[in-house]
């Protein structure tokens, strides 16, 4: 490219943007100008050519398209944490009234596979007395170098995580039924001397997904930790 030719772009930029900034600065310019605003003509997506207003008319048509989405899912959201609220909320009042551990394990087992629509549930508490834990959870000591194999990482967040499983994780936490889990929960357990996990499973793979919001699911591993804690001596 040529000095002059390059010389004449900059001078047509810079020709632009004063223009720019002089229409900023009187916006009232086509008000006082109305024929020029009616003879203007820009070239539409299609190839038409349409005029200023009806340019101006489609852009807020879209913009306001778009906000209307922005809206809906704001709504939605909405919707699914107060759905998700009310869930805990039921979930807590039932581990409330739960007699012993064995009610707390059935409880938590209940509400994972019907209010929750879970396809799987596995519990598992570290250094637990095997003797007395009921139907429904695991003991496993925390020191086993299994565990730390397959789930070191997440033990050391310290807060729920959500995902696609390895094959040996599955089989880990869910056994038999490790082949129906596409996706899962892992919750955190920890109250007093109650220590463990709270795996959830869906056979859907997009129902536990990688970056997910956790809050609740943090909330409701409390909820369980704390009421397994005060059946279990913790």
């Amino acid at each position: 490219m040529s000095s002059q030719r390059q010389s004449g772009l900059d001078e047509d930029a810079a020709t632009e943007a004063l223009v720019a900034r002089y229409l900023s600065a009187h916006p009232d310019f086509f008000e006082r100008h109305k024929a020029l605003l009616a003879a203007m003509r820009l070239r539409h997506e299609c190839g038409a050519a349409v005029s200023l207003i009806e340019r101006q008319v489609q852009v807020l048509r879209e913009q306001n398209q778009g906000l209307r989405r922005k809206l809906t899912e704001l709504i939605e959201v909405a919707r699914d944490n107060d759905r998700l609220h009310e869930r805990l909320h039921r979930l807590a009042l039932a581990l409330m009234d739960a007699g012993g551990a064995e009610d707390v394990v059935a409880t938590v087992r209940e509400h994972m596979m019907g209010t929750f629509h879970a396809d799987a549930v596995a519990l598992v508490l570290f250094d637990a007395d095997a003797a007395a834990l009921p139907d429904g959870a695991r003991a496993v000591a925390r020191d086993d170098p299994e565990l730390e194999r397959r789930f070191g990482n997440f033990l050391g967040l310290g807060k729920p995580l959500c995902g696609r499983l390895t094959r040996e994780q599955l089989e880990f936490l869910f056994a038999e039924a490790a082949g129906e889990v596409a996706s899962a929960a892992l919750v955190p357990l920890c109250a007093g001397r109650v220590q463990g996990i709270l795996a959830i499973g869906s056979r859907e793979p997009e129902r536990f997904l990688q970056g997910m919001g956790t809050l609740f699911l943090g909330h409701m591993g409390e909820l369980v930790a704390h009421a397994l804690g005060g059946r279990l001596g913790g």
